[in-house]
């Protein structure tokens, strides 16, 4: 049987008119955001886990790395899944999961458990960030997919700060399995939402090879492309410098004397200047060529930085001081991830769905690494903290410049 024969094609539905293309877009971003909403809502609620449950921070670190890994991972295989079965039947099944997890999460009675309910809820909270961007590809081309994209970074850029403030108020005022509820209940929503809004890929009718053999068979052409492994070390570094951010904050600022009540304020720095970011690219993506605008955002990135590391060497360990200098990072990052995420799953449109499972994988797995490995460190100011943010993104900076030299 021939190549294309073997390779299931989205036949999905014709993009809706105006009237209800706005529904299906908000549609679309929340089921996006939802993973990442389920992974930062509980991070104020870490500076105290410790003493809660009586465990080192570094096993707290890794309720958090649990939750990517499981995130992460599943993805490799809904993707697949999803080009194989439907992009409708792999969601609302990973909605069920996160469910189930959420609600296991705010039961649990020690840090073990606890942490078994994450991975379980980052398995099913996988389905809609790959499922998601598989539909954009199914519904969206050329410069209109990369705005999309843009769209969906800004969406996804205000989900830490205020999952994070939201999540140290039910933490102050009610505890933090309020928390967990409170993903459950939106679980429950989302599964409403997806089952009667969106639309439904029908996969290919070509008869098809065992599912493991065309899961082995979709990752191996996909590699096959000389670009598409850098597109992913980007994307992969580029997450993994926010996600030690995100695990590294509360310690830092704890350092500084700010409470589970006050982190959300300064978490904001990278996402919403990460919202700038992607709104410049919308704009930008017709007249800036795809080199430029990733080259500036690399700049942005390793320059903001440079500042953090520059004010801890000089003593200056204040909140400020590491937020701050963020704020261009979040611009630079905003600049940096909508053209490698369209670049990701555009190097084989057949296979959207998976080329959005190996670049979630990627992220999830190194921003995992660097999250737990804040743990391994004191954080009493911000220096290591900056160093390990300045070591991950030169790797991503390494990727794209080989990308462009392509």
């Amino acid at each position: 049987m021939g190549l294309a024969a073997r390779v299931p094609r989205p036949s999905g539905p014709l993009l809706p008119k105006t009237s209800s293309r706005g529904l299906l877009v908000a549609n679309l971003l929340a089921q996006l955001a939802f993973g990442l909403i389920a992974m930062t809502i509980c991070i104020p609620s870490m500076q105290e886990w410790g003493a809660i449950f009586g465990a080192s921070q570094s096993s707290v670190q890794l309720t958090f790395s649990a939750y990517v890994v499981a995130y992460g991972g599943l993805q490799l295989l809904y993707g697949p899944l999803s080009d194989r079965l439907g992009r409708k039947k792999i969601l609302l099944f990973g909605l069920s999961l996160a469910g189930v997890g959420s609600a296991l999460a705010a039961a649990a009675p020690d840090l073990t458990t606890l942490t078994a309910a994450r991975v379980l809820q980052g398995a099913g909270s996988a389905a809609g960030m790959v499922v998601g961007r598989a539909i954009v590809q199914d519904l969206f081309q050329g410069p209109e997919r990369t705005r999309v994209m843009a769209y969906v970074g800004m969406t996804m850029g205000l989900c830490p700060p205020l999952a994070t403030i939201l999540g140290g108020q039910l933490h102050v005022r009610l505890g933090w399995q309020a928390n967990f509820i409170l993903i459950a209940g939106l679980s429950v929503l989302l599964w409403v939402a997806a089952w009667r809004g969106l639309p439904d890929h029908q996969p290919s009718a070509v008869v098809q090879p065992h599912w493991l053999r065309a899961l082995l068979g979709s990752y191996a052409r996909l590699f096959r492309e000389p670009v598409f492994p850098l597109y992913v070390l980007i994307l992969a570094a580029t997450t993994a410098t926010f996600y030690a951010f995100l695990a590294g904050a509360p310690v830092v600022l704890g350092s500084y004397g700010v409470g589970p009540d006050g982190i959300g304020v300064y978490v904001m720095s990278i996402p919403l200047s990460y919202i700038l970011g992607n709104y410049l690219t919308s704009r930008l993506a017709h007249r800036m060529g795809e080199a430029r605008m990733m080259a500036l955002g690399q700049t942005l990135t390793l320059g903001a930085l440079a500042v953090v590391i520059g004010l801890a060497l000089a003593g200056v360990n204040t909140p400020l001081a590491l937020a701050l200098p963020l704020v261009v990072l979040g611009i630079g990052h905003g600049l940096i991830m909508p053209t490698a995420l369209a670049g990701t799953v555009g190097v084989m449109p057949a296979l959207a769905g998976s080329a959005a499972a190996v670049a979630g994988l990627a992220q999830q797995m190194m921003g995992a690494a660097g999250a737990y490995a804040v743990g391994l460190v004191d954080h009493r100011g911000a220096l290591n903290l900056g160093w390990l943010m300045m070591g991950l993104a030169v790797c991503g900076l390494l990727a794209q410049m080989r990308l462009h030299r392509r």
